[in-house]
């Protein structure tokens, strides 16, 4: 039996193909040899196959061989990395984390960390639902010591249960000089890899990126 070129091209493709899976590197390299032996019993004596073909043949698979056995080692890697990754994540569970973001209100008073503009003689807590109504407005002691919000609304009555927008307007003599955002500490319900960054997740669901902490503690009380 002859097994033409493009017969012979069409097996080194073909354990080429056989060897991009991962786990069957051994077994496709058998079966290269036995093809191989085949074709040169059945080749034709008076057109031999070329020993620059035959090289190229091993050739071919070897470096199939190699890259499939950097993939795996590349995938290994990979997995160490995530396992790493996971760790981190972890690390960040059970935390206390500080950031500006809405706060979610249950009943349980929240410490808030206000930082008033330098020349203020007035700080001002204003509270929002989620849906952006104003729902208080709270003067507060002008300084950057904690403050514990009890979540009430403007007749000094409890607020449901639910989502709130704080932010902190700063005046003098009456004048608005600013209104941001406050942080607050909550306790760090679970972490976790999004595109590439860290997602951190507060009580109540609040979504908030890992570049947003500006402070981390232990669970206090």
């Amino acid at each position: 039996m002859e097994l033409s070129g493009t017969t012979s091209a069409s097996y080194a493709s073909g354990a080429a193909a056989a060897a991009s899976g991962s786990g069957a590197i051994s077994a496709d390299f058998e079966t290269f040899l036995r093809m191989l032996t085949t074709q040169l019993q059945n080749q034709d004596p008076l057109n031999p196959m070329e020993s620059t073909e035959f090289a190229v043949q091993l050739a071919t698979f070897s470096g199939v061989e190699q890259q499939v056995q950097t993939n795996q080692q590349l995938a290994a890697l990979s997995a160490q990395f995530a396992v790493m990754g996971m760790a981190q994540l972890a690390g960040w569970v059970g935390q206390e984390a500080r950031a500006a973001a809405d706060v979610w209100y249950s009943g349980t008073p929240v410490e808030l960390a206000p930082n008033p503009a330098d020349t203020a003689d007035q700080a001002v807590l204003v509270v929002r639902d989620a849906e952006g109504s104003l729902v208080s407005r709270e003067e507060i002691p002008v300084g950057t010591e904690p403050y514990l919000w009890l979540g009430a609304d403007a007749a000094g009555d409890p607020l449901p249960e639910g989502r709130y927008t704080i932010t902190l307007e700063s005046s003098r003599g009456g004048e608005v000089l600013a209104e941001a955002p406050v942080e607050y500490y909550s306790p760090v319900t679970e972490a976790r890899g999004v595109d590439g960054s860290i997602v951190l997740v507060f009580r109540g669901g609040i979504e908030v990126p890992a570049t947003a902490i500006t402070a981390l503690r232990s669970p206090q009380g």
